[in-house]
């Protein structure tokens, strides 16, 4: 399943496919990871970690062009016909070898497709720009909203959560303080996603934890730390691996 995008990813991480959180390169498309300072085997030679995750997104997501394309229309903002025409003008096709690839229209409508797009990547350069000055501004910081991280759908209206709610839910399920113990698990998603980030951050993101040391870290939130647990995996926050020996951080 392709990963939705995080708003702390930058342009350049964007482009490159991976960012590198300290202690190894994360592909932002899947799970997959390559350590710094070790070595991978790509054929008969060994790579460093860097050109391993290279070589992954190429062999796993074609490129990263087309693994951003995968994200669909509620990540890139692109129809389903700029999105395909998009792939045709990456790969290099001439606009009449597109033609009949989306359904005979005329030369002049590709051409007009081109100018269209071109036309948005000004305008999106322009709201990035306004986006920035916003957050940059005198605005209520309570009014902004926090950061869904691991695989929750980042695109889902029902998780958009301002500092201000998510403030208020965690001092309402956490009576005794951030640090204690939750005093009740909420049924609404909103309230659920909001406690389990909270959580969450009980956890180190550089390291990987054994199922008891997970039971450890939750039992210290809420009694009932297998339901927890299900919930933190669920809603993408934990990664574990298929036999369950081995969590940690989305």
């Amino acid at each position: 399943m392709i990963r939705p995008v995080l708003d702390s990813v930058t342009l350049e991480q964007l482009i490159a496919g991976y960012i590198n959180n300290g202690s190894a390169y994360e592909c932002l498309f899947c799970n997959e990871t390559f350590k710094i300072g070790h070595v991978y085997p790509h054929g008969e030679e060994l790579v460093e970690a860097e050109v391993a995750m290279q070589n992954h997104i190429s062999a796993a997501h074609k490129s990263t062009f087309h693994a951003l394309l995968a994200l669909g229309k509620k990540g890139t903002g692109l129809s389903d016909t700029q999105s395909k025409l998009l792939g045709y003008f990456f790969d290099g096709l001439s606009d009449k070898e597109i033609r009949p690839l989306v359904g005979g229209v005329s030369l002049s409508t590709i051409r007009n497709h081109r100018f269209v797009l071109r036309e948005k990547a000004r305008q999106a350069k322009v709201f990035l720009a306004l986006m920035e000055l916003l957050h940059n501004s005198n605005q209520d910081p309570r009014s902004r909203f926090i950061e869904i991280p691991g695989r929750l759908s980042a695109y889902d209206e029902r998780f958009a959560i301002t500092q201000a709610e998510f403030k208020k839910i965690v001092g309402s399920h956490f009576p005794d303080g951030p640090d204690g113990m939750m005093s009740r698990f909420p049924k609404k998603d909103k309230r659920k996603v909001a406690v389990l980030i909270h959580v969450l951050k009980r956890f180190d993101a550089t390291r990987h934890y054994t199922q008891a040391e997970v039971n450890e870290i939750l039992a210290t939130a809420y009694d009932d730390y297998t339901t927890l647990c299900r919930y933190m995996v669920d809603y993408g926050f934990l990664g574990r691996t298929r036999d369950g020996a081995e969590y940690w951080v989305e």
